[in-house]
């Protein structure tokens, strides 16, 4: 519904029946119009004519009237975009645009009821869920549609006993197109089994966008359970009915396809370690969890020196860092999270870095080597806890797995006379 206040609303008035129609009505009704018009220069000489006719009406009214001019082959070129997406982007930004521009309430557009129909055919045909049934929307943002409740044929009926002329796209009358092979082909052999398919159609959509309603509450629901930061529960998902359409609605929202989505619910009974991606994520299947990560955030091996003397770091990790004699009155933190450390049994200075392939250390309380990839197995490290495991290291061996365990070779012992506490606060 627009809202009943002074701001203009602005009309997009192309000329044909359906703008001239919304554009008067909404005069009548004592809204503060506008009229926009869009040339996108695909049609020649008809083009220029629609433009004509379309400030000629809307000055009959007393409406402001603004035209943009565009040039969609080489929009549509560039973006590599079909010639009709492009038209309607460069619309609708365009509109946007000026309703900012001229502080407008609502931009008004003439889409009918035989519109809706058409788009929901065409999501049919091409493969459509939920939204893509209930039709066009009768307003998304600003972008509202009040002649959704009526059909082509009533507002060609109106303007005939009003007396209006429109212009007629030409485009329109060729099947090239799937919309109007829809419109000049399907629906007429629909109509044929019965007579009303266009109500019936746009009834259902009626009752799909009520469904869709709850649909979309049930998901809020199951992302709150499922989804907790850059993780996604499979058991927490698997409780859910239609687990698998549940995981592509989330997934979407990361830039996952539905034919990734769909390969990612079938590896979820499988091993660990695959990964999947979109043009923007990455997901790595783990034990228990989906874990999302930003394709920015996906570092190569990385190496930090610490300095000499510092005793607070802050990246790549929180760190504090100092230096104390081993007296009666030291004790062993009980804290895998800090590391006492033998200070002479080091070598300077330190530095951080993520592990490598064929990295090894003695684990504290052992005698022989364990490589760290085997350690992370024993451990049930998950892959993306092994990325980001950092470790502490000097003259090239492995002094501390950051958090988890030191090397053997550097703890305290009777002989110890100072000791290097470095703790870990992430």
């Amino acid at each position: 519904m627009l809202s009943d206040d002074d701001r203009p609303v602005l009309v997009g008035l192309s000329g044909g029946a359906d703008s001239v129609a919304l554009l008067d009505i909404l005069n009548r009704l004592g809204y503060t119009c506008v009229a926009l018009h869009c040339d996108f220069h695909l049609r020649g000489e008809e083009s220029e004519g629609d433009a004509d006719f379309s400030a000629r009406f809307a000055k009959s009214l007393e409406v402001p009237f603004y035209k943009a001019d565009f040039d969609t082959m080489a929009y549509a070129k560039e973006k590599r975009i079909s010639i009709e997406m492009a038209a309607r982007e460069l619309r609708y930004v365009w509109f946007e645009d000026m309703r900012v521009r001229l502080g407008g309430q609502a931009i008004a557009v003439a889409h009918h009821r035989d519109d809706s129909v058409e788009t929901i055919l065409m999501n049919l045909i091409r493969g459509t869920g939920i939204r893509g049934m209930r039709g066009i929307r009768a307003k998304n943002g600003y972008v509202t549609r009040p002649l959704l409740c009526v059909s082509r044929k009533e507002i060609e009926n109106w303007l005939l006993e009003r007396g209006y002329g429109y212009c007629t796209d030409r485009t329109n009358l060729s099947d090239a197109y799937t919309r109007n092979f829809i419109r000049l082909n399907v629906l007429p052999l629909l109509e044929k089994l019965n007579p009303s398919v266009r109500e019936a159609i746009a009834r259902s959509a009626e009752h799909l966008s009520a469904a869709e309603k709850m649909y979309a509450y049930v998901l809020e629901q199951a992302r709150r359970e499922v989804v907790s930061g850059n993780r996604i529960s499979i058991k927490a998902l698997m409780r859910f009915p239609a687990p698998d359409t549940i995981l592509y609605e989330i997934l979407r929202d990361y830039g996952f396809s539905n034919q990734v989505a769909g390969e990612v619910f079938g590896a979820l009974l499988g091993e660990s370690g695959k990964f999947f991606y979109s043009p923007t994520y990455r997901l790595l299947k783990d034990r228990s969890y989906l874990w999302l990560t930003p394709i920015g955030e996906i570092a190569d091996e990385r190496e930090y020196p610490l300095e000499l003397g510092k005793d607070s770091y802050e990246r790549p990790i929180r760190l504090n860092i100092q230096t104390v004699a081993r007296d009666g009155s030291f004790s062993i933190p009980k804290d895998k999270r800090v590391a006492c450390l033998d200070y002479d049994k080091l070598s300077f200075p330190l530095t951080l870095r993520t592990w490598r392939e064929g990295d090894w250390f003695i684990p504290f309380g052992m005698r022989g080597r364990k490589k760290l990839s085997d350690y992370f197995s024993d451990h049930k490290f998950s892959r993306v806890e092994k990325e980001n495991a950092w470790l502490l290291c000097g003259g090239g061996e492995i002094i501390w797995l950051v958090g988890e365990r030191i090397d053997n070779r550097f703890r305290i012992d009777d002989t110890t006379k100072r000791v290097l506490l470095v703790n870990f606060l992430g």
